[in-house]
């Protein structure tokens, strides 16, 4: 422990592509969509977060609304550093600073993510005055924040689910034995209950109101023990133009979501097919975890359940697993030195 120890800052980031979550002093203090409202003729940020999220799709042509991530890697190098920075200046212990303290951070990447993405990652990190910066890959930070014993010699399966891609893999011993990402989640969904919409309803929805519908009545399955209520939902009749409402169970979004969990289904099974049978053993007996907020999705455990023959449990907290395992990896760097990717 140096001097100057005292002066740097711990911050842990799940840079999803659908939300931002970062940890300080063991706190989650910031948790927020990730998206960035700019203006087109200055090129400045007008708004992050939940407040820009507001703004998506209602828009005039002087503001654009940016989702920096895309599939869970920064697409808008720009815009997401900028993100970065103008939501660790909101966290409220470093507002009261007087000058920007240096940071320690740990953030977490896909794990079917590329050197040239990871570099991307790491500058932008470096950028927000991130001094030592390590990466931690999702399903990793997923089972620490379940509460896994992630070095113990035995295989554990984790599937999280989050917005731009669907990370599957085996651990044991501290690493990852064998894993796939896929780029099915919530995104997908989102779109997948748009096209549906058009295509039966003849109703064109926007992309916050699709998010609504998945939240509301979204389901994996089309018989659930507690069915949701049938939820009405406003948009623009394609055929005369004019706004009108129809309604929606969960059944039809079932049928609509049905192809994409068909993937994540198949993408499970293969990862299972690839296992080493020792691995496969402990799986038999562990079973199956689910992270991310798209594992929320109602009846998907069931689903999986009788694709794998296998128990699936679903986190605690499954939207801020990936994030509190972040945070425990942070605390505890020493021990998990192995996991993580100077």
């Amino acid at each position: 422990m140096g001097f100057f120890d005292f002066f740097i800052e711990e911050i842990a980031i799940d840079l999803g592509t659908a939300n931002t979550l970062i940890i300080h002093n063991d706190k989650v203090v910031i948790d927020c969509p990730s998206i960035v409202a700019m203006d087109r003729i200055t090129g400045k940020i007008i708004a992050v977060g939940e407040e820009a999220n507001l703004m998506q799709g209602k828009t005039h042509e002087n503001i654009k609304t940016i989702r920096p991530l895309k599939d869970g890697v920064i697409a808008d190098f720009d815009a997401s550093e900028q993100m970065i920075s103008m939501l660790i200046k909101s966290i409220p212990t470093l507002k009261k600073k007087l000058f920007a303290p240096a940071l320690r951070m740990v953030i977490c990447i896909p794990s079917g993510i590329t050197e040239v993405e990871m570099r991307a990652v790491k500058e932008s990190a470096e950028r927000v005055n991130g001094k030592e910066v390590y990466l931690i890959h999702e399903p990793m930070a997923a089972a620490i924040g379940i509460g896994v014993d992630i070095m113990q010699p035995k295989g554990n399966m984790i599937v999280d689910i989050g917005g731009g891609t669907t990370e599957i893999a085996i651990i044991a011993l501290g690493g990852i034995v064998c894993d796939k990402s896929v780029k099915v989640a919530g995104d997908v969904f989102t779109s997948d209950i748009i096209y549906y919409m058009r295509t039966q309803h003849n109703l064109y929805v926007g992309e916050r109101t699709a998010e609504r519908i998945k939240i509301q009545v979204g389901s994996a399955i089309e018989n659930l023990d507690m069915p949701p209520d049938d939820m009405n939902v406003q948009g623009r009749d394609l055929l005369t133009g004019k706004p009108k409402q129809a309604q929606v169970s969960y059944r039809e979004i079932a049928k609509a979501l049905d192809k994409s969990i068909m993937r994540i289904e198949d993408s499970v099974m293969e990862t299972l097919s690839q296992t080493p049978p020792e691995l496969a053993a402990d799986i038999y007996q562990t079973g199956v975890y689910l992270a991310g907020g798209g594992s929320m999705l109602r009846g998907l455990d069931k689903r999986l359940s009788q694709k794998t023959d296998l128990p699936i449990y679903i986190a605690e907290d499954p939207l801020r697993a990936v994030v509190r395992g972040t945070g425990i990896a942070l605390k505890n760097l020493y021990r998990y030195k192995n996991v993580l990717i100077k």
